[in-house]
């Protein structure tokens, strides 16, 4: 049997749900937190940074758009590293397994200039930091936590947090980006081309 088609999106459900999970439980514990965006979900490639206001939420600094998805899929033979092996030499030759990279982006509102030109007060900025700052915690525990509770077997997958980086304020949104990239099942040729 091949790669289950639907492992590759299934893993960023679950990702999603993870992340999303840790952001309700954080709101709950921290003070003026905002919680999980309504607007989370698994997308196509990198998400439009037009989704910054949520429209479920309700104050200011409130909401966001939370996203994941797949960076880039690969083989691999020693994960967390690509597989160079060459394919074609030996009829059907899977790797060992198949890696997927994903990535969760978290974006919130960010203070902008008032209607007078002014710029966002130290006060403003400092609660922005601190909403950013408490995020990039939650993304990355979460991650660190949950993902080995998930999947089908005794333990979860095996995985490898990447970089984590604070986004650059562009639109008056601001936010995170985690990588986290997972080893899913390794593949197998279906048995009409099995050598």
């Amino acid at each position: 049997m091949a790669l289950n088609p639907l492992a590759v999106h299934e893993m960023a459900e679950t990702v999603l749900g993870c992340v999303c999970a840790a952001l309700e439980e954080t709101a709950a514990a921290v003070e003026d937190q905002p919680g999980c965006p309504c607007r989370a979900c698994v997308v196509p490639g990198p998400p439009a940074w037009d989704g910054c206001n949520d429209p479920c939420a309700e104050g200011a600094g409130a909401g966001g758009q939370l996203t994941v998805h797949v960076a880039r899929t690969f083989a691999t033979s020693s994960f967390p590293v690509d597989d160079r092996t060459v394919q074609g030499v030996k009829n059907c030759q899977p790797p060992a397994a198949i890696a997927v990279e994903l990535v969760v982006t978290l974006l919130r509102c960010a203070p902008v200039m008032d209607s007078g030109g002014c710029p966002p007060s130290f006060e403003e900025l400092a609660a922005a930091a601190r909403t950013v700052h408490v995020d990039a915690a939650t993304i990355y525990t979460a991650l660190l936590c949950c993902l080995p509770t998930t999947g089908t077997r005794r333990r979860g997958p095996v995985f490898y947090l990447g970089a984590q980086r604070v986004l650059e304020q562009e639109g008056g949104c601001m936010g995170v980006e985690q990588r986290v990239t997972v080893a899913l099942s390794a593949p197998c040729c279906p048995s009409e081309e099995s050598p």
